[in-house]
């Protein structure tokens, strides 16, 4: 009876303790075998302490792109301090200067450069204008001259006219070497400019150079007068590239008057 009670009470034992046994042994192995595990609360301190610190990162680089803008756009820091004029031969730089009207001191980024380049552009002897800035305090003007061509005469003021036929320029005399323009009126568009602008195109130099007046009644009737006293007949200014060619193997006969206006048909009188 005393052993039978003994088993008894082992056995009964047994079941309870061996469910702790059991417990113990698995929440030993869900905690990495350390017997501990993170507390929930512990989790949201963390990633609360995490959400701030992105927020203040994300405050600091907003702040910090406001405060580069506005240094950058609104105080004199990155500001003009100079102005470069290039390419300018007869139009001086201080002209280009205070026809720019570039404001000193104000922020770089802030400086209208197409203004700009639209004021110089309305000086007679300039043909293009770019503006551009150069970092840190400099805005350029590059500008191209105009290249003369030759003169025009109204009968009371001398204008020079430039390759695309553009009167630019009042002179009080006329430049040696520069043929004269004796139109009715001289433009760039006005249809016998025009026409006597495409027929110096297509001159060889040299003998564009010898070149000391241009005439044209209508675009159809271009001519021209050399140094030597020769006059040549153009026609319009269609087939002009054959009509060079003709002209130069005329040339080698004796005459006063070439006429290439039909280059099939030219004539040497």
């Amino acid at each position: 009876m005393t052993g039978t009670s003994r088993r008894g009470r082992r056995g009964d034992e047994d079941g309870p303790a061996r469910q702790a046994r059991t417990a113990r042994r698995r929440g030993g192995r869900a905690g990495g075998g350390t017997g501990r595990s993170t507390r929930p609360a512990d989790t949201g301190v963390v990633s609360r302490a995490r959400a701030l610190r992105r927020r203040w990162v994300a405050v600091l680089s907003v702040l910090t792109v406001l405060g580069l803008a506005y240094v950058v756009l609104f105080t004199s820091l990155l500001g003009v301090r100079s102005v470069e004029v290039t390419g300018n031969r007869d139009v001086g730089a201080d002209r280009v200067r205070e026809v720019a009207e570039v404001p000193l001191q104000r922020a770089m980024l802030r400086v209208d450069t197409d203004a700009i380049a639209e004021r110089v552009a309305e000086i007679p002897g300039v043909a293009t204008v770019d503006v551009s800035r150069s970092w840190p305090s400099t805005i350029e003007i590059a500008v191209t001259e105009r290249t003369p061509a030759g003169v025009y005469d109204t009968g009371s003021t001398l204008y020079l006219v430039d390759t695309g036929g553009v009167v630019y320029k009042e002179i009080s005399r006329r430049p040696q070497g520069l043929p004269e323009f004796r139109l009715s009126e001289v433009g760039a568009r006005n249809p016998e400019t025009r026409a006597v602008v495409s027929v110096r195109k297509a001159l060889p130099r040299q003998l564009r150079d010898k070149v000391t007046e241009w005439r044209a009644d209508s675009p159809g009737s271009v001519e021209f007068t050399l140094r030597s006293g020769k006059t040549v007949r153009w026609g319009d200014a269609s087939d002009s590239d054959r009509k060079a060619k003709v002209l130069g193997a005329l040339m080698t006969r004796k005459g006063k008057v070439y006429d290439v206006s039909s280059p099939e048909l030219p004539t040497v009188s």
